[in-house]
């Protein structure tokens, strides 16, 4: 089974796969206010610490939404790893009826068209189970992780225990569906690791948890202040495990600017405005040529009976 590979850049092989124009274009779940709150923390994390270093890490990344949008907060020297299956075999057979009911059109091909279309160069993918990832990343060198892959216990358990491991101190950590029906497992893996392992939640939302193994204060109360400016986001705080837990909803919040795709068609040029016409003077009326019987009176008649006979006319 492959492993691993390395960056990638350049076009895609498969000319035949779709290449989307816009960011809503590609598949997958990643609602407007977990963007929200991946920009806010992405980009809190490069405000505290400018000069710092972090790695960024996905567990399971679909067809990459997520992973598009995250690479966006890059900073020189930081490397972005995914790991996901796509079109390898399942470690176990509960794993394997997992993917053939959840994710049975994914492949590795769609991921990079769809990654590619946003971006120069892939990021490191790791193409394996996500209980190899701690053999792949270094330890204690990523300063956000997004736990997005199996959702059968014992393998987000393990997820869990990658993410702590390859964390900073102060680092983040996203958990998708820790609350889904369908999910029970990602939501007794992590509740149990607030219970067991220092796993400190600061914020929920419908669909996904961020935490820190660290210190969640001062995330919190920025993160507050944040809130406090926004109209378009409900949030509300509740006690949870001895520490205050922000609760936020807000699916029709006005979202960060999404990355641009290269395949957008470059809008149209306006038409060119008409040359204006050059006004034209209007033509002069005909001179009124004289009657004959006034030419003869010219003529024959004294010239001071001619002009008594012109002022009179």
């Amino acid at each position: 089974m492959s492993q691993t590979s390395t960056p990638a850049t350049g076009e895609i092989a498969d000319e035949a796969l779709p290449r989307p124009t816009r960011f809503a274009d590609v598949k997958g779940w990643f609602w407007p206010v977990d963007q929200l709150l991946f920009d806010w923390f992405l980009s809190y994390q490069r405000d505290t610490d400018p000069d710092g270093r972090g790695d960024l890490l996905e567990l399971g990344a679909y067809l990459g939404k997520s992973a598009i949008f995250t690479a966006d907060y890059l900073r020189e020297g930081e490397e972005f790893t995914v790991c996901d299956l796509w079109d390898s075999p399942a470690p176990d057979d509960s794993n394997s009826a997992e993917m053939d009911r959840s994710y049975s059109t994914l492949t590795r091909r769609a991921f990079e068209a769809n990654y590619l279309s946003f971006h120069d160069e892939l990021p490191t993918m790791v193409q394996a189970p996500t209980s190899v990832i701690t053999s792949r990343v270094s330890a204690g060198s990523c300063r956000f992780v997004h736990v997005d892959a199996s959702h059968l216990y014992e393998h987000v358990h393990g997820d869990i225990e990658a993410a702590k491991t390859l964390l900073q101190p102060e680092g983040i950590v996203s958990f998708d569906d820790f609350r889904a029906e369908h999910c029970p497992g990602v939501s007794a893996a992590v509740w149990g690791a607030v219970a067991t392992s220092s796993l400190k939640p600061i914020v929920i939302t419908g669909t996904k948890l961020y935490g820190t193994w660290g210190d969640p204060a001062p995330a919190r109360e920025a993160l507050l202040t944040w809130l406090e400016s926004r109209t378009d986001l409900w949030h509300g705080v509740e006690d949870v495990a001895g520490l205050p837990l922000i609760r936020i909803k807000g699916n029709k919040a006005e979202v960060p600017p999404h990355p641009k795709s290269r395949h957008t068609p470059s809008p149209k040029p306006e038409p060119a405005a008409p040359a204006p016409v050059p006004a034209v003077a209007p033509a002069a009326a005909p001179r009124r040529r004289p009657s004959r019987a006034r030419r003869l009176a010219k003529d024959l008649l004294p010239p001071i009976v001619t002009r008594a006979i012109t002022s009179r006319r």
